[in-house]
């Protein structure tokens, strides 16, 4: 089994670049990880917001295999508690399917994108930047993966 997840532009401040790497560097212990970064378009005049959602889906959706399980990361999302979302991981990761998640960019998902996958998650009702969204996953991801082994990293 492996986990993508698929990001929309390059993480600008140097303080998130090292949380990052960090957590996916310990996930690679645990799991077969990889981060996959989706070329930002930028909304000029020519472009509004939805014509910026279709056209970052297009590449979303080129990176997404047909046969993974498909997480949004999305406000609208069930939230989960650490040891629930562990449980969600051990349960797609008992089926054998690649699990992808996907953060998307500053407006959202496209329809295509909101149609390819199969569940939404929010990590907060409040509103984070998608950069910072990179650093939190990846370290709710190697919390569970720590739960799940019984590693003593996440306290209750």
């Amino acid at each position: 089994m492996k986990i993508k997840l698929i990001v929309i532009g390059k993480t600008d401040e140097n303080y998130l670049k090292e949380g990052i790497n960090k957590y996916t560097s310990r996930l690679k212990h645990y799991i077969n990880f990889e981060l996959k970064e989706v070329a930002d378009v930028k909304v000029g005049k020519k472009l509004n917001t939805n014509t910026q959602k279709e056209a970052e889906g297009k590449e979303i959706i080129k990176l997404i295999s047909k046969s993974a399980f498909v997480v949004l990361l999305d406000e609208q999302g069930k939230e989960y508690h650490s040891i629930n979302f562990s449980q969600f991981i051990q349960k797609r990761m008992n089926t054998g399917m690649d699990l992808t998640f996907v953060i998307g960019g500053p407006f959202g998902f496209s329809e295509e994108v909101y149609k390819a996958s199969d569940v939404k998650i929010a990590l907060s009702q409040m509103t984070f930047s998608h950069q910072m969204v990179r650093l939190f996953f990846t370290e709710q991801l190697y919390r569970s993966l720590t739960i799940l082994k019984g590693e003593k990293y996440h306290h209750n």
